[in-house]
């Protein structure tokens, strides 16, 4: 069976001193045998962006590192954009803007060849924008540092390499925490996963994943949810939410995406006792 990974990167990954995140996705690109592709959607500052990818993952040891972007629709019928990801081990996504990347990419050929390719085995990372697309609903807009309140969120389909997810990013540095809770009340089918900067989760197959990097995973979990008011609210309005499930994952914890449950390695932590 052909390994299927995502790396969704919660912005602002270490560029300069250890570059764990990066270099991670480099090893699972195939190293110095690998060739990275960075995909510049979400970004309108296309030069200095695969200028500075281009330089680490060449300091990361890739000698093969090409770039190609998409700020048209159009773009997406490009020949060269297709042949590059069909050579390409690893995919990278810049930050940005998420809906940029959905509205371009969204029910194009590019897109299907895409998951193709992740099927196939190649590594799609994203960082920021990069990582909200990837969930199943995709968080477009919302108030930070506020309460949960009705229609504070704006949210669209993402591009879906992370199945029953919403991903939010710059989580603890942006106070996200309220926005999060709040597209949960509107989607409690999906799983909210809410990322640090330079921290990661890395998918396995679509059903499970570590933390890497320097912070924190916030997970929100809306299924055993018993009371919601958000059927009896005016846009605005504080929600009211009860039983909803938080876990806090540092790095190297793991969490099970079909049960749906934090991975707790017993054996270890009865040798650290």
């Amino acid at each position: 069976m052909t390994a299927k990974r995502v790396l969704a990167i919660g912005g602002a990954e270490d560029r300069e001193n250890e570059c764990e995140i990066l270099k991670e996705f480099v090893r699972l690109a195939g190293g110095d045998d690998g060739e990275i592709l960075i995909m510049t959607v979400a970004t309108h500052e296309v030069s200095e962006t695969v200028k500075e990818y281009r330089k680490v993952f060449r300091r990361l040891g890739v000698p093969r590192v090409k770039a190609f972007d998409v700020s048209l629709r159009e773009d997406t019928r490009s020949q060269r954009g297709m042949k590059l990801i069909e050579s390409s081990t690893g995919i990278f996504f810049s930050g940005g803007d998420q809906l940029d990347i959905a509205s371009l990419l969204g029910g194009t050929d590019m897109l299907a060849l895409l998951q193709e390719r992740y099927c196939r085995g190649c590594v799609i990372a994203g960082t920021s924008a990069g990582a909200a697309m990837m969930s199943t609903s995709m968080l477009i807009s919302g108030k930070p540092e506020d309460s949960p309140r009705f229609g504070n969120v704006e949210i669209g389909p993402g591009l879906d390499f992370i199945k029953g997810t919403v991903i939010d990013t710059h989580f603890s540095q942006r106070g996200r925490c309220g926005r999060l809770m709040t597209a949960i009340a509107h989607y409690p089918q999906d799983i909210g996963i809410g990322i640090d900067e330079d921290t990661a989760i890395l998918v396995n197959n679509g059903t499970d994943f570590k933390v890497l990097g320097s912070g924190s995973v916030i997970i929100v979990d809306g299924g055993p949810m018993t009371h919601t008011n958000l059927n009896d609210l005016q846009h605005g309005d504080r929600l009211e939410l009860h039983d909803l499930t938080l876990h806090v994952l540092p790095a190297g914890a793991r969490f099970d995406l079909k049960k749906q449950r934090p991975v707790v390695d017993r054996r270890k932590r009865r040798q650290a006792a």
